[in-house]
């Protein structure tokens, strides 16, 4: 995910591991327990699909599970950005200045390999419950490939992937008003404990408390 900081005062992100970034910054799959503060808050998020976000940030195996600075990605281009979106003068040229500029980056980005966006793929459309060993067979990859090339474009492991897939669909049915027993067996999980300890793991809050949460 990319944030870019519109405030007035510095916008401070602080990631699981203590580490702090301020500014606008890029979030990376998976980073448990983030934090953003500071005072008269204003920012713009875009939410990236992984294949998406590897040719438009690069660097994903860095990014997988922490927090950094746009500038530290972008250079130049970040800042530019970030000038461009300030001087806006409404909500509408601000999305479509940081669209120019995705689209921009992606363009000159590095997309994944097929057998990376075809695992990925897959992953999605079985709500995570796929075997890696399965899915390396299907592009004619080792295990050992697989693992080391979905990891660098991707950021996360094939099985931690698969888990964060899983998790944003029971986290969007939750909200929908589904019951955590209805979940997790429509989902895939053992059982109902299984699904409490993957959103404790991945949001850091209870199942109950996901499905109550405030609706964006």
């Amino acid at each position: 995910m990319c944030q870019f900081d519109l405030g007035d005062g510095p916008l401070v992100v602080d990631d699981f591991s203590g580490r702090q970034q301020s500014g606008s910054v890029v979030v990376g799959l998976a980073s448990g327990g983030v934090r953003g503060r500071g005072r008269d808050i204003e920012c713009l998020q875009v939410r990236l699909l992984p294949p998406v976000a590897h040719a438009v940030l690069g660097a994903c195996a860095e990014l997988g599970e922490t927090v950094v600075s746009l500038d530290a990605l972008w250079g130049r281009d970040a800042a530019r950005t970030q000038e461009q979106l300030l001087a806006a003068g409404s909500w509408d040229d601000r999305f479509a200045i940081a669209e120019a500029a995705l689209v921009r980056r992606h363009e000159a980005g590095r997309a994944v390999e097929p057998e990376v966006a075809f695992v990925w793929g897959q992953m999605v459309t079985n709500l995570g419950g796929v075997r890696v060993e399965r899915l390396a067979a299907e592009v004619g990859w080792s295990r050992k490939r697989l693992w080391s090339r979905f990891r660098a474009q991707i950021g996360l492991n094939p099985k931690r992937a698969a888990q964060l897939v899983r998790f944003d669909h029971a986290a969007h049915r939750l909200a929908a008003g589904h019951s955590a027993a209805r979940v997790a067996a429509e989902i895939g999980y053992v059982d109902q404990s299984h699904l409490h300890r993957d959103v404790m793991a991945f949001a850091g809050v209870t199942p109950t408390a996901v499905a109550i949460a405030p609706k964006s």
